[in-house]
């Protein structure tokens, strides 16, 4: 199963929640906060990979979507060689 962006965010809210309802406790959440940082930090890694090689894309990264195209840009087309 792959995981991106949009789990991380939506398993740190979920922890947001818990958290504020008592049903999370500080130790656990500082885990959860440190555990998320490595993931980022290495998503950032791989973004800095595409730049050094002129593209590409991460699969992280992917679930962005259509929604955050620059005005005047409808859609995408990802071609993909195998």
């Amino acid at each position: 199963m792959s995981r991106n962006i949009a789990d991380l965010r939506e398993g740190l809210f979920d922890a947001m929640e818990l958290l504020k309802k008592g049903k999370l406790d500080v130790d656990q959440a500082k885990a959860i906060s440190e555990m998320s940082q490595v993931i980022i930090n290495s998503a950032k890694v791989e973004v800095d990979y595409i730049k050094a090689n002129n593209g590409g894309e991460t699969p992280f990264l992917e679930s962005i979507g259509d929604s955050n195209l620059p005005d005047g840009i409808v859609g995408r087309r990802v071609h993909r060689l195998k």
